[in-house]
């Protein structure tokens, strides 16, 4: 383990620690009591979805100003369909089964 590494490891110690102290069983995380899911931001729509829908969307063209980059944005969320958001809907339904099929664990590999 190099030098920096360790630092990380016993940074993260002391933090997990201090938690256990103030928070006893009561803190979500890898190593807690009551586990996070792992890769949880696969389960939420608007990391699965709405940002990489938008970055495509709103960076098809470079945006010129602030000014520009707000109403592209503003602009794309206004254009998003219901039969998209009847998808989305659909896909987190997906997501969520795929995750409770592995207890938690990585689920990526198993998406369609």
């Amino acid at each position: 383990m190099s030098g920096e590494e360790k630092i990380l490891f016993e940074g993260a110690n002391s933090a997990r620690n201090v938690l256990d102290r103030t928070f006893p069983d009561h803190w979500i995380g890898r190593g807690a009591q009551i586990c996070w899911p792992a890769r949880s931001p696969d389960l939420t729509p608007l990391d699965f979805f709405l940002w990489g829908h938008l970055k495509n969307k709103v960076y098809n063209d470079v945006p010129t100003t602030a000014a520009n980059m707000r109403q592209r944005v503003l602009h794309e969320c206004r254009s998003i369909t219901v039969e998209q958001l009847k998808n989305v809907q659909q896909e987190f339904i997906y997501r969520l089964q795929k995750c409770i099929q592995v207890h938690g664990a990585h689920f990526e590999n198993l998406l369609k």
